[in-house]
């Protein structure tokens, strides 16, 4: 509760046309509700008794119930104390870490779900807040090591992907204590899962143009897909882009303003005249809403795989590829290391510069330019 709150008072109002008391805590001036933002001046109990008992056992069950209620007003107070002098509010340790843990999950990707899903399994369906310590996560960290995948439960979970969900588990510690929710963040005691550096994957252009004229089962997909390798946008900024983001600039091209869901930067790039054709953007028509409606997480599975492999490529490719094969291609036609990084919203050089190395194209031409024979119009002395 905010520490605007100063005092709670129990109150009881008749109901029932008279017959029944129910109790109620008064806020004064009231306390904003973390979850719904709302500032509340009242909250009601549950708790209802006879307005006029008509023998001693009704009287009886009065009184155990205006107990319970002075209780639950006493323990109301002495959070809003806790809060104000800046006391931990003990009461807070015995909530449900699993489900606050779930309930973040609504607010990212579906790859937190997998990580949800792992620590439910580790704690059996129960954790409370106060379970929170070091001993547990890295018990949890041993489990992530060692445990099976949730689709194919015949193989381990990569390396790279327990690094993943470790990042991801340790990233809801961190919130939780920013929440005051637990007492300690164990993340300072805790090490960290190293992944082993792996290539990424990408398309190389003559891929990209043949995938572009393979007929794929979801036109949407196939739309989302290109639309991906010829911005460098990602999975969830595709999923969540609108026609509001596209705007004309004074310079006359198209430009896609957003805020990147995974890191929260925001970009502000150009869009060519093919990517725009193929979302199907139209100048004399302008459109409102979803670019693409319709395109589910579940399309970049198995119904992508079919496509790739329709297309004739053998690379495993998956989505995310997309945004590989923007920085790779980029990259490879000469565009500055510094113009990529900022048109794939990457905070640091370094992780554009990994595209560098993925340029094999450029790599394929500078080997010829060191020859052992002479030029055609070079004449040997």
């Amino acid at each position: 509760m905010s520490n605007i709150c100063k005092t709670v008072t129990l109150r009881r109002r008749l109901i029932k046309d008279g017959t029944q008391y129910s109790y109620y805590l008064d806020y004064y001036p009231g306390y904003r509700d973390p979850q719904t933002m709302k500032v509340q001046r009242h909250e009601s109990l549950g708790i209802y008794t006879f307005a006029k008992p008509a023998n001693q056992r009704e009287r009886d069950f009065n009184e155990r119930m205006a107990e319970k209620a002075r209780a639950i007003r006493c323990r109301r107070y002495e959070s809003i104390v806790n809060e104000r002098y800046d006391f931990f509010d003990r009461e807070k340790m015995k909530g449900d870490f699993l489900e606050y843990f779930r309930t973040s999950c609504a607010k990212h990707s579906t790859y937190w779900h997998d990580v949800y899903k792992h620590f439910e399994a580790f704690c059996q369906g129960k954790c409370r807040f106060d379970e929170i310590d070091v001993d547990l996560c890295n018990r949890f960290r041993d489990y992530l090591l060692h445990a099976r995948q949730l689709l194919h439960d015949e193989h381990t979970l990569h390396v790279n992907t327990v690094s993943r969900y470790w990042s991801t588990f340790r990233a809801v510690l961190h919130t939780a204590y920013r929440e005051r929710k637990i007492m300690e963040n164990p993340n300072g005691y805790l090490e960290r899962v190293e992944g082993i550096p792996t290539e990424k994957e990408h398309l190389s252009q003559p891929e990209l143009i043949r995938l572009a004229g393979t007929p794929c089962d979801h036109e949407v997909l196939k739309k989302a897909f290109l639309f991906a390798c010829l911005t460098g946008l990602r999975k969830s900024d595709i999923r969540q882009l609108r026609w509001e983001n596209i705007q004309p600039y004074g310079d006359g091209g198209m430009y896609v303003t957003l805020r990147m869901q995974k890191t929260k930067e925001l970009v502000n790039n150009p869009i060519s005249r093919e990517a725009l054709e193929l979302a199907g953007y139209d100048k004399d028509s302008p459109k409102t809403g979803l670019v693409f409606p319709g395109f589910k997480d579940k399309m970049t599975q198995t119904p992508l795989r079919n496509w790739i492999k329709a297309a004739g490529i053998t690379k495993h490719i998956t989505f995310h590829c997309s945004r590989h094969t923007f920085g790779s291609l980029q990259v490879n036609a000469g565009t500055s290391v510094y113009t990529v990084q900022h048109m794939l919203g990457h905070k640091n050089v370094s992780t554009t510069e990994i595209y560098s190395k993925m340029a094999d194209e450029s790599k394929r031409e500078s080997v010829d330019r060191i020859s052992l024979k002479p030029k055609p119009q070079m004449k040997v002395v």
